[in-house]
């Protein structure tokens, strides 16, 4: 009964639960991506470039073919998906997580005490610590 407990458990903590969390939030993530660059991204290089596919390039070196093509696809999808996770995920967010730094400077929770320097709560009169008043 101690393994079922034991394994009950294991399953049950917080970072399995979130990794199980963020792996299925990811799958999901990677399709949305894959189909705006698949959809909406190549199909608009491809018009730019008038070609819309690059796998049938090849060259042949002693007999043997070399799809250089498949490669070329390869590294544009690659690129178009690096740049679409920056332009449209981590921009926004960085911006959104340094203005919400910024507020939170401009409203401060805490303060800290001049006499022993520990943080205490903004509203407080009297440090926590070393009970001296604090303007």
């Amino acid at each position: 009964m101690s393994l079922v407990k034991d394994f009950k458990q294991f399953l049950l903590r917080g970072n399995v639960v979130d990794m199980a969390v963020g792996v299925v939030i990811g799958t999901a993530f990677g399709a949305v991506i894959s189909a705006l660059v698949a959809d909406f991204l190549t199909p608009l290089i491809a018009a730019i470039a008038k070609v819309p596919d690059f796998s049938g390039l090849a060259f042949t070196l002693n007999g043997s073919q070399f799809m250089y093509g498949h490669f070329l696809n390869a590294v544009i999808s690659f690129l178009l998906v690096a740049c679409t996770i920056f332009f449209f995920v981590v921009k926004p967010l960085t911006t959104l997580i340094a203005r919400t730094k910024k507020a939170e400077a401009l409203d401060p929770k805490i303060k800290t005490c001049p006499e022993c320097l520990s943080e205490i709560p903004a509203a407080a009169k009297r440090c926590a610590h070393c009970a001296q008043p604090v303007a």
